[in-house]
Formats: C-alpha cells, structure tokens, sequence
C-alpha cells in the first residue's frame, strides 16, 4: 500500500475512475486540492470565475464525453452559487462528481466563517450526498460516488472534503472502480406485448428523450420507427439530438403546454416513449395534456419515469441500445421482414409534412431577410445555412429558438445539446465543457442575451483556455420568455403592453464585455452580414462572440 497525503489520495481516485479534467474555482478550504494538483499533470484544472460555471461546463463536459467530469468549489457559498447549475445538471442526467471544500473538523463545532453542513445543501439536487469524516474512508467513498454517478439513471454525486482529511497521511489501499453494467435489457414478455401494440396501430407515434442519445441508441431507434413508419418527435424539454433532425421520420419537438399537446395526440392511437418525459409542462391549464384512450407504452432505464403522471399499458425498465433491438426484432415476427405493410406510406406522409413546415419557415426567413432588427427566424436560418457540417450546437436561445430543429442538420449523439433543467445561464459555460469533450468538431453556441449575463465569465475561461467556441448572442435586450408567458397569463401587462422588470436597458455592449475578458467580437444588424461574421469567427481557431441584435416583437 502507497503511502499517501489525502490530497495525493483523492487525485489518484479520480485518475482511476477516468478523470482527467477539474472545473472549479477554489478559496481557503480548497488549498489542499489546489497543492495537489501542483504535482499531478494527469489533471487539468479549468479554472472559473464563479461557480455556476465550473458547475455548467462540466455538465456540458459530462453529457459530451459520455463520462464522469469533477467539479470542485468552495466550501458553503461555493456551494450555494452552484445551486441553479447543479439543478440543470440533475435534470439533464450527467454524471458529475461534485466535490467541495470543508473546514477542518477540529474546529467545526465552533461554526467558523463560511461553515455550514454540507451534504444536506447539496442533497435535493443529487444522487448521493456525503462527507469523508477520515483519510482511510476515502477511496470506498469516491469509487462509491463514481459508480453512482454513472449508474441509470445517471446523475450528480456530491462529496464534502474536510481540510484535514486531504492532508492526512498514511498508508492506504485505494482499491479500485466498480462499473455497473449499463446494458439493460427489457422484460420480454413486455417487448412482446409492446411489439403487439405498435404493429396493430394505425396512426402511432414515438417520442424519443435523451436516454437515446446517452445510450448512442439512434439507430436502433431509426430502425423501429421505419419498420412501423412511426413519426418521432423528441420530448418537449430536451437536452440531445436523439432522433436525427435529418430523417424523413423526424417531426420536430414535443409541445409544452397543456392543449397543443392534447391537440397533437388526438391524431394518434399509441404513444410510445423511448426514454422521453410524459410531460415536463412550462405552464399550468385546465386541459390535460393526455386525451383519453390513447394507450401508452413507456421504455425508460428509469423506473421513476415509468407510469408517474399515466398509467402505461406497457411499462418497460431498459437501456435503448440492449432493448430496442430485441423490440424491432419482434415487430418483425407480427409484420414480416421489411415491417408493416404501411410503413412506406406513413413515411412519405410525415416526411412530406415536415418539409412542407420546414420549408414554408424557410421561405419566411427569407421574405425577411432585410428587416432590421433581424427576425430571430431569419438569423437562425442564416447561421444554420452557414455552419460546418459537423459543428455541434449549443442552444441556449429560449423565445428565439424556432426553427433550430427545422434549420440545423444535427445527426448524431453528440451534435446539438440544450439547456434540459431550465435554469438559464447553462449554455455559455456547457459549450466549453462541450469543446473540451470534443475538440475536433467546431462548436456553435446560441445564446439568450438574458441567459449570457448569468454566466459572463465562462468568456474569461473561453479566453484563458484558448477553446475556439463561437458565440452568437441573440439580442433582444429583454427577457422575451418572460413577456411571452405574462401574456399568456392574459393579465394587466397583456391589456397595456406593459412589463415591470423584463427589458435590459441600457442596452449591453456584449462585445465590450466579451473583449475586457479575453474574447474578440462583433456586432451584427443586418442579415446579410451573417455569413461573413460566422466565416470570420471560425477562421479566427479560438473563442469569438458575435452580437445580433434581433427583433424583440412577439410572432
């Protein structure tokens, strides 16, 4: 057994359970971790400038590379700042070792500055919260976080770091990381029943979420929808491309509210949900999103998930990858080998709609290509006509985020991913993490102008890690979403036009701001100046922002 500092200890645990990058931003009770990593070139610490942002870039870092990031701040405020992120990261699944800094215990029970208990803060928003109380209880407690972490479904750990844990020393076993197997294969007695209700179904429809891309199941899922000719929408609040946008069988996005959701499932006569929420709501309304007599089957590596606000006719706990095959395998048995006889024709049907919308969206960016501000639908489709083929996009647009899914050609796992908790200020931080997970593939982020005051500082860190991440701000100068939903509560704001609180006047330089922190920028009014500046902004091989100022009427 080596003979080791706690400091030494808990860098090598991570090194085994396969980090190689820290997020963080450290004070006092991190000095110990910081002494460490003076001698441990196996990790490299991203420093941030406040902790939402360590917290978003490894939860972009996390959900791009497959695997565990480490993310470190300070003590309780630390703790507090990272909250909001924390919450994304709950929501979008990534397995996150959060780890902070705490007083050294001989001292505690006197309530030094910035002490509190810990474990219970960070409790509601992760898996398994704890504290390692002694040097030798340190390695079962890492590898235990680690296997948590990444174990369906997959999520935040958190773990305290007392100061004196990391400078203790002693002789100690380290052990190893234990992987739990993430090939989950469904009942089959269910598979069978659910392969029976999709191949007698007329009019089905399949929703796939994000544990489709997590478990890189997409083509086993394109293989079930063309063997039915099922449209496939993504769930409503979704953070992956988890069915092509490209496929003749994409439908676009789920709805998030009440009626339209009704309205859409009205038309069919089965729901089945590959991994997919049933239903995250963005408002409340009398009308229920479900209409009566439309069975549900559900697949999800999540038993939660699985009947929580509908009973479904088919319950199914399985990873996509291990169970889709064995489902597509028996709708072969019911349908013959090519599938079901109308599968040809359902396809040409959903096809053609969705390139009727796609392409009716397109002609109206283009009707208004010389409005000035620019229409948020015309600066997306700009960017989306201009983009490299394999950029990966970060969307973090909110209000203005129609037409991502119609424009951009986002194919695989790793090529879109968007804010799932709702908590803004994700975007600007989580495409670094992205960059860093995948550094060969140009990285466009979309960015709220609200949403980026959040976060500024994730620039500074752009800046000082030279990640060549282009940023388009859209400006509207208001919190748009926010108008959006006053009016949708058709309350005295709705009958005046009138907001308290919800525009950014005076108007914020963001290409000042993005220069003082290390980053070059531009700014755009003009649709035609679109392409150009994206050409300029990936030529430039580091980070780039690029303000648009939008048009901020409601459509």
């Amino acid at each position: 057994m080596p003979y080791l500092a706690g400091k030494q200890a808990f860098l090598e645990l991570l090194k085994q359970e396969g980090v190689s990058v820290m997020f963080g931003n450290p004070g006092t009770t991190e000095l110990p971790l910081m002494d460490g990593l003076a001698r441990e070139p196996g990790i490299h610490y991203v420093l941030a400038l406040q902790e939402a942002v360590a917290i978003a870039m490894a939860d972009g870092y996390a959900q791009a590379s497959g695997g565990l990031a480490a993310a470190n701040v300070h003590v309780s405020p630390g703790l507090g700042n990272a909250m909001g992120m924390l919450y994304d990261a709950q929501k979008s699944g990534a397995p996150l070792l959060l780890t902070a800094g705490q007083h050294d215990q001989s001292f505690t029970v006197t309530e030094p500055i910035l002490w509190s208990d810990l474990p219970p803060i960070a409790q509601p928003f992760v898996k398994w919260s704890t504290e390692a109380r002694r040097l030798e209880d340190l390695p079962r407690i890492v590898h235990r976080a680690a296997k948590t972490a990444l174990t369906h479904p997959t999520g935040p750990v958190f773990l305290s770091l007392p100061v004196d844990v990391l400078n203790s020393e002693r002789d100690l076993d380290l052990t190893a990381p234990t992987r739990v197997a993430r090939r989950i294969v469904g009942d089959r007695g269910a598979i069978a029943e659910a392969a029976r209700l999709l191949a007698k179904a007329e009019r089905p429809l399949l929703v796939a979420g994000d544990a489709v891309a997590h478990s890189d199941a997409l083509a086993e899922l394109v293989e079930l929808a063309e063997l039915v000719g099922a449209p496939v929408m993504t769930e409503g609040v979704a953070s992956t491309c988890s069915f092509p946008f490209t496929h003749p069988l994409y439908s676009g996005s789920m709805p998030r509210l009440g009626p339209p959701i009704r309205a859409l499932l009205m038309r069919h006569d089965l729901l089945f949900s590959v991994g997919g929420d049933l239903f995250t709501l963005s408002l409340p309304d009398d009308v229920d999103p479900m209409p009566p007599g439309v069975p549900i089957v559900h697949l999800d590596v999540n038993p939660w998930e699985l009947g929580k606000n509908y009973p479904a006719a088919v319950a199914i706990q399985g990873e996509p990858k291990a169970t889709l095959p064995e489902l597509s395998e028996a709708v072969r048995r019911l349908t013959g080998a090519r599938g079901h006889p109308d599968a040809r024709r359902r396809t040409d049907a959903v096809s053609a709609a969705w390139e009727r919308e796609r392409a009716e969206l397109a002609q109206r960016a283009d009707r208004e290509v010389t409005r000035v501000p620019i229409p948020p639908l015309t600066l997306v489709h700009e960017l989306a006509k201009r983009a490299p083929k394999d950029a990966v996009i970060v969307d973090e647009s909110i209000s203005s985020a129609q037409g991502v899914r119609h424009f951009f050609r986002c194919a695989d796992p790793k090529s879109f991913f968007g804010i799932r908790g709702g908590g803004i200020g994700w975007g600007l931080p989580a495409a670094l993490g992205v960059k860093l997970a995948l550094r060969d593939r140009p990285v466009l982020a979309l960015i709220g102008d609200g949403s980026a005051m959040y976060t500024n500082q994730a620039l500074w860190t752009a800046a000082r890690e030279s990640l060549a991440v282009v940023y388009v701000i859209f400006n509207n100068a208001s919190y748009r979403i926010l108008k959006q939903r006053t009016r949708a509560l058709k309350g005295f704001s709705a009958e005046d036009d009138r907001y308290v609180g919800m525009d950014l006047e005076p108007l914020i330089d963001f290409v000042g701001m993005a220069r003082a922190l290390g980053v070059p920028g531009e700014r755009l009014d003009k649709a035609p100046e679109i392409a150009p500046a994206l050409d300029r902004a990936i030529a430039s091989g580091g980070p780039y922002l690029v303000d648009v100022r939008i048009d901020p009427a409601f459509k």
